[in-house]
């Protein structure tokens, strides 16, 4: 059993999204990131780093508890773990891989920046505000020009697409984008 420490953001969202996929079994287990829930000293004996997602998997390797933080780790040992959604060609692998932390490091960072400056911030800073938009809507328009091309991120469905999907889906109608990205949305 994995007991996922979720709130209902995309980060937390493409961990549900896989535990469905994979159909891995699951509790979930709520974090009110804005009641602070993530700074409780039982959340930070499982994430150090206050943030969630968060999993125990309660029948991990050797069949001990393995405390697991960071989405994409969690997304890859969920992969490793049910034998899916990690492509078994080597080049196609590279891909999913490649996606994956194009999401991790650039989509997650920039949308949520975006979001931060945009929408939580106590001051409105406009550089700030424009300058999150500017990389949002590039990102997005990589996405749109790959996905023009490609069925998936890595050429079959993966870890990469459970990624980006639900930022990119959160970011549709919030965030209209300078240009259209039609592949991206569909």
């Amino acid at each position: 059993m994995i007991d996922l420490y979720y709130g209902p953001t995309s980060n937390g969202r493409k961990i549900t999204i896989m535990l469905e996929e994979t159909g891995l079994p699951y509790r979930l287990h709520p974090i009110d990131i804005l009641a602070g829930d993530q700074f409780t000293p039982e959340f930070l004996a499982i994430n150090p780093n206050n943030k969630m997602p968060a999993i125990i998997d309660q029948d991990g390797p050797g069949r001990a508890p393995l405390k697991l933080f960071e989405s994409g780790a969690i997304l890859l040992y969920l992969a490793r773990k049910a034998g899916t959604l990690v492509p078994t060609d080597p080049h196609l692998e590279a891909a999913c891989l490649q996606w994956l932390m194009w999401q991790m490091a650039g989509v997650g960072p920039m949308f949520g920046q975006w979001v931060h400056f945009s929408m939580y911030a106590p001051e409105k800073i406009p550089y700030a505000i424009e300058r999150y938009r500017r990389e949002v809507d590039r990102l997005r328009l990589v996405a749109d020009k790959h996905l023009a091309a490609h069925a998936y991120f890595a050429d079959e469905y993966s870890i990469a697409d459970i990624a980006v999907f639900p930022w990119a889906y959160s970011f549709r109608n919030r965030l209209p984008p300078e240009a259209p990205v039609p592949h991206l949305d569909a």
